[in-house]
């Protein structure tokens, strides 16, 4: 096996931890795995992304340049990303406000952000997208993810974590 993805959007968006949660996941389920993230300096509002790759073997270099999962929180992401997707790669989309569309990849269309503000959970858009990525692609089971989960939330936020459950499953069963 060997997955690459790329999760991309604006700070604040939880890309970041989004990709640590899956990797953890992925390493928790016995597969060698890399996470290198990015974000401007801006932070909050700047762009941020980061890369994961999963595989079977030892993993060479953290990099992708094409990868066959993009998860795209927004239209400059989806812009600066889609054209790199591998072709009959998967682009999960954001389409809270616009809808993706190419030609050489798969495009899965999920309002995680109005989803999640529907949810009364506005920051968790992120874990819409976690679910929908699982759903998707059979990457991981959702036990592995809520194990990672559970592992990877800090203890001050230990509330969050049944909401955060929530909303991976809102995400996994959206069609």
């Amino acid at each position: 096996m060997n997955n690459e993805i790329i999760f991309a959007g604006f700070g604040g968006q939880g890309i970041l931890f989004a990709g640590k949660l899956l990797s953890y996941a992925v390493m928790l389920s016995g597969y060698e795995v890399s996470w290198m993230p990015s974000y401007g300096p801006e932070m909050r509002g700047g762009t941020a992304n980061c890369h994961v790759t999963i595989s079977d073997e030892q993993i060479s270099s953290p990099m992708i340049i094409s990868p066959g999962i993009l998860v795209s929180m927004n239209k400059p992401s989806y812009d600066k990303f889609a054209h790199t997707v591998s072709a009959g790669g998967t682009i999960i989309n954001d389409s809270t406000l616009f809808e993706a569309q190419t030609d050489g990849a798969k495009c899965v269309n999920i309002p995680a952000s109005r989803i999640a503000l529907d949810c009364n959970a506005h920051k968790l858009a992120n874990m819409v997208m976690i679910g929908k990525i699982i759903k998707e692609t059979g990457i991981l089971t959702l036990d592995s993810i809520m194990e990672a989960l559970a592992k990877t939330v800090p203890s001050s936020k230990a509330d969050l974590i049944e909401l955060n459950k929530r909303m991976i499953m809102t995400g996994y069963e959206t069609v």
